[in-house]
């Protein structure tokens, strides 16, 4: 039996006089209790806007963590972004955005290591190190001020 068929059996016998206010009541919310899934705790509005903002914060800014152990950039943002979307749905946009950088900025690497043989690839790849730390740091006050902020250059791969 499904929630809606509970409630709907708890209200039926609530009008004909077979629950009284109170035990309606508890039974109603004991029905309720039942049904929500624990892994998902309930937060008033404002407290899920602020972890939102403070782990989208977190979520932007672990790009930079693989400037001090290799790998911890590509692999960091994205643990934080599966293991709290669930929790935090409006974390979800920040995490495809900061992916699809990611993946953009590992194709424009590789395209300006090929060219670098061109001598064209060496600037290039100094400009690419320089966004790569300015556009995660831009993601991150934006998300801190609860806007959503798209990086420039960014190719869409995951929508």
């Amino acid at each position: 039996m499904n929630i809606a068929d509970e409630l709907a059996k708890l209200q039926q016998l609530h009008q004909t006089g077979g629950l009284s206010d109170e035990e309606y009541a508890r039974a109603k919310a004991a029905v309720l209790d039942r049904q929500l899934p624990a892994a998902v705790p309930l937060l008033d509005p404002v407290a899920a806007e602020q972890q939102t903002r403070q782990w989208a914060m977190f979520l932007h800014l672990s790009l930079l963590a693989g400037f001090v152990v290799p790998l911890a950039g590509l692999v960091l943002p994205i643990v934080i972004w599966q293991l709290k979307k669930t929790e935090l749905p409006e974390l979800d946009v920040h995490g495809k955005i900061v992916v699809n950088w990611i993946i953009s900025a590992i194709i424009y690497a590789f395209g300006c290591v090929i060219l670098s043989f061109l001598i064209i690839g060496i600037p290039l790849l100094i400009g690419l190190a320089i966004v790569a730390v300015v556009f995660p740091v831009i993601g991150a006050v934006k998300a801190n001020n609860g806007e959503v902020w798209r990086y420039p250059l960014s190719l869409t791969f995951v929508s």
